[in-house]
């Protein structure tokens, strides 16, 4: 069976390149066999941006290859060269895209074309030892290796951005309906469930632009879960104006004001905001009707009543935009901190978590007494052992950060307040 190009919902693993090392170098000159040191700064890693761009249909792309990394930076080198910075990489998702992470908290929303979120950063490249050149280390003997860049598993999700939806019960005539009106093209079959992914077609008519979405049956209990249809619910939220389809020759002999009874309950009971947008109801299958609505009727078959609903709708639609906020670019909901924390990790043992602190400890070698004294300087200028002596820390308690282990040994300077 043929596969569906269509997918509106996937994981990836995002990682940011790695930074590259700083190198140990020192001058050679003539009659000098060992100069002041010059050894170049790594570069930093590439970051992971999603951006999204109109020209991305789905999210089929992720299903088999999830895995996106941007290019890591490159080596420092003598004379103070310094490595090159790794390319960002940019993916591209399509509009409408919902970022959340592995618990499913929002991070983004990409609604428009452009709209971009800056899903992992790339390692900070690593410090050449020209850089800790210092009156107190006139040959300091040590430089700091690139970070590694930040991975993440995210949860993508497309929400279609439609001007109108149209809402009805399997084989009410939707897809019928989008393809007399638009250059869309979706299955059509006499049977239920035809419609098996979302369709978006372009009206063009009666003085009126604007983009349609014919989305997949529902049926009762279908903010439960039941049905093909509550897969598709998520695609309703952006539309601004709902058109509700009520089959006036249902094959089931439902009436059409139980269709109406069912379908609204089912979205009041998946989002209760979206009975307060918009609304038309209409009667589909005029040409063949034996429960007429009394209302509006149209036939996708005949034409009959397409030029009333399209400028019903289209007027809807004009409301509904002069009506909403102008946009002024992405906002990223869960900003990220660079500081750290102090956890108890274990009996006599602690964890400090964070990029700062672990930034610290990224030295080539923590058995170089010079490495070695500028990493508890550090420390101390970030707090982290004024953060262990307020958490509890003891003289021979281990200290981990990152990969580090660290005999803990109070510090009499420190600030105990």
């Amino acid at each position: 069976m043929a596969q569906s190009a269509f997918v509106d919902e996937a994981a990836v693993n995002v990682r940011g390149g790695d930074g590259g090392a700083g190198v140990v170098s020192f001058r050679r000159e003539a009659h000098v066999p060992r100069g002041g040191p010059d050894g170049g700064d790594g570069g930093s890693g590439g970051d992971v941006v999603l951006r999204a761009d109109r020209n991305v249909a789905s999210l089929l792309s992720f299903r088999d290859h999830p895995h996106r990394r941007a290019e890591s930076g490159r080596h420092g080198a003598g004379q103070r060269r310094h490595g090159t910075r790794g390319v960002e990489l940019v993916v591209a998702v399509p509009e409408g895209t919902v970022v959340r992470d592995h618990d499913g908290n929002l991070l983004a929303d990409l609604v428009a074309h452009g709209d971009a979120y800056l899903a992992v950063r790339g390692g900070r490249g690593g410090r050449g030892n020209a850089r800790f050149l210092s009156n107190a280390r006139r040959a300091p003997s040590f430089a700091e290796q690139g970070e590694y860049g930040e991975e993440a598993w995210l949860r993508l999700e497309v929400q279609l951005v439609a001007d109108a939806a149209l809402v009805g019960f399997p084989n009410a005539g939707k897809s019928t309906l989008i393809a007399a009106l638009s250059a869309a093209r979706p299955k059509i079959a006499g049977y239920p469930f035809t419609t098996l992914e979302p369709n978006l077609g372009v009206v063009r008519r009666s003085g009126y632009e604007f983009v349609l979405a014919d989305i997949p049956g529902l049926i009762e209990g279908a903010a439960d879960g039941r049905g093909l249809g509550h897969r598709f619910l998520r695609h309703i939220e952006r539309a601004r104006v709902l058109v509700v389809l009520l089959d006036q020759a249902s094959v089931e002999g439902r009436s059409p004001a139980d269709q109406e009874r069912v379908l609204l309950e089912e979205l009041r009971r998946y989002r209760p905001e979206l009975l307060d947008r918009p609304r038309l109801t209409v009667g589909t299958k005029a040409d063949v009707a034996t429960m007429p609505t009394g209302g509006l009727s149209v036939s996708g078959v005949t034409g009959a009543g397409l030029d009333e609903l399209v400028t019903t709708v289209g007027r809807l639609v004009t409301e509904a935009r002069a009506a909403a906020p102008a946009r002024e670019g992405i906002v990223v909901l869960s900003p990220r901190q660079d500081g750290f924390v102090v956890e108890r990790d274990g009996d006599h043992a602690w964890r400090v978590a964070g990029r700062a602190a672990e930034r610290v400890v990224a030295l080539t070698d923590l058995t170089d007494a010079g490495a070695l004294a500028y990493v508890r300087d550090r420390f101390r200028r970030l707090g982290v052992d004024r953060a262990l002596i307020r958490a509890g820390a003891r003289d021979g308690d281990v200290v981990r950060i990152g990969p580090v282990e660290l005999d803990y040994a109070a510090d009499p300077a420190a600030d105990r307040r």
